[in-house]
């Protein structure tokens, strides 16, 4: 359990949460702009993963900049009391959002004050946040965009359910729940592979006496990523048994004719 640090509401914090938090109206605007409202599973499911890309490309994307581009240089002499393996093989530095100056180093000491790790180059965290970064944004603003096709193809085939436009949006769905099982698979995944490895060496990197920084810090910014994918693999497994139901029941009268 790292040491703690007393909780201060100061102008840097809230400037912090309030860019933490502004993904969330943005993500909102978007789903009730482009999805139609009477589908309200599609306005949330695009609000969520909408939300998603913006937070692994915004905020994530800060982190790995940070630790690659923020460091501080130090002596030979220093060097060698620290044991490796060492970022990017450069024992004569240390990188990390804790040796920024910008505003997205300011958040991410911000957050370090609960978990310890984001504010250096955790080698581990940053080989998980290159993933998250790299394909689960894309994959979750594609999962957006095939939302929003299944959506509007679906609204416009209503007057004729068998049409090009029906067969076309379910394509879209198709593949947009099998980004979907993928995604949220890999969240959960990530989320594990994050705590899992302080769970068993005792919290030691993770302050868990101030409330802030547990309750609103490591529990509600990150359960986010697992109760949420979860409600997603269960809309999924409902999608994926109604289509093997419904081809089962297609397929019958087909034999019965031959």
């Amino acid at each position: 359990m790292s040491t703690s640090i007393p909780f201060t509401l100061d102008l840097p914090s809230t400037l912090s949460l309030a860019a933490a938090l502004s993904l969330l109206p943005l993500a909102t605007i978007l789903s009730l702009t482009l999805i139609p409202s009477g589908k309200c599973r599609d306005r949330f499911l695009f609000f969520w993963h909408a939300y998603d890309a913006l937070t692994h490309f915004i905020i994530e994307g800060s982190f790995l900049y940070n630790c690659f581009f923020s460091y501080t240089t130090i002596s030979s002499t220093t060097a060698k009391h620290i044991s490796g393996p060492h970022f990017l093989n450069r024992p004569d530095r240390l990188y990390g959002p804790a040796y920024g100056v910008g505003p997205t180093a300011r958040l991410w000491q911000e957050y370090g004050k609960a978990d310890s790790r984001w504010l250096g180059a955790d080698l581990c965290v940053i080989a998980l946040e290159l993933l998250t970064v790299l394909l689960g944004g894309p994959a979750a603003a594609y999962i957006c965009y095939l939302v929003y096709k299944s959506s509007s193809s679906s609204s416009s085939s209503s007057a004729d359910a068998s049409g090009f436009a029906a067969v076309k949006a379910a394509d879209y769905r198709f593949k947009m729940w099998f980004v979907a099982i993928g995604l949220a698979v890999a969240e959960l995944y990530g989320g594990f592979m994050t705590f899992a490895p302080e769970w068993l060496s005792g919290n030691s990197s993770l302050d868990t006496n101030e409330p802030i920084y547990l309750w609103l810090y490591l529990v509600f910014f990150n359960t986010l990523w697992v109760f949420i994918p979860i409600w997603v693999l269960k809309q999924a497994w409902v999608e994926v048994k109604g289509a093997f139901v419904d081809a089962a029941r297609w397929q019958k009268p087909r034999k019965m004719l031959r």
